[in-house]
């Protein structure tokens, strides 16, 4: 009878597995992709399909001025960090029913990272991005998102600079300043408070220098508790 129930439970375990290596083959992942959910990692939009989704690094209008992302086209996070994007979309969808959270940049790969790095590094603008010689950033624990508001067809609304924006414009500390020389817009300046007591709402903490970027953890707590993605 054991024997039986052992064999019966091999094969529902087996039965799962394909299962969900045929639905990974329905949704055509690339070799970075199947690594991403290997290793643990979540397509956010299979917990919220009501999410937008536009990695920039797909195309070559990002600072970079070059694809970085050949084989990256889903927003992948750690399960913390994709059930906070998700909770911050509910609380949106509370506030705003007309909006939606539209992600820019997920997690990324370490060697995406040095390439960045490889842009930046000895000019003004590298305090912009992370040094992988000193463990990188959130991004490349799956712990932080680049994200935005949007109409619900996707298309973006005023936030005063367009993501990737590398100057004081981006900086949530100057938005004050910035609207009192009418360099933002009221509606852009509302809409980037917004953007924030939605993500804080969800756990999440802005970057001072970025407006659209968001950690779920410090860095210290991501090198002490969480893995890199190489």
């Amino acid at each position: 009878m054991l024997f039986v129930f052992s064999i019966s439970v091999v094969g529902r375990y087996s039965e799962e597995n394909q299962i969900k290596e045929t639905l990974k083959g329905k949704r055509h992942l690339t070799k970075t992709e199947m690594s991403m959910e290997n290793n643990g990692y979540v397509d956010v939009l299979t917990l919220d399909k009501s999410l937008k989704v536009s990695l920039m690094y797909t195309r070559p209008d990002n600072f970079t001025g070059r694809v970085l992302y050949d084989d990256l086209t889903r927003a992948y996070l750690h399960p913390l960090a994709a059930g906070a994007v998700v909770k911050a979309q509910k609380r949106l969808q509370e506030l705003r029913p007309d909006l939606s959270l539209k992600i820019y940049d997920a997690a990324r790969p370490m060697s995406i990272q040095k390439k960045m790095w490889d842009v930046v590094k000895n000019t003004g603008h590298s305090f912009y991005v992370s040094n992988p010689a000193n463990g990188g950033g959130l991004h490349n624990y799956g712990l932080a998102v680049d994200i935005t508001l949007c109409r619900l067809d996707g298309d973006t609304i005023p936030m005063g600079t367009k993501v990737d924006n590398m100057t004081y414009m981006s900086h949530i500390d100057k938005e004050e300043m910035l609207l009192r020389q009418k360099k933002i817009s009221m509606e852009a300046y509302n809409n980037r408070l917004l953007l924030r007591e939605v993500m804080r709402y969800a756990g999440f903490k802005p970057l001072k220098t970025e407006w659209w970027h968001f950690n779920l953890r410090s860095r210290a707590q991501a090198k002490k508790y969480f893995k890199v993605i190489k």
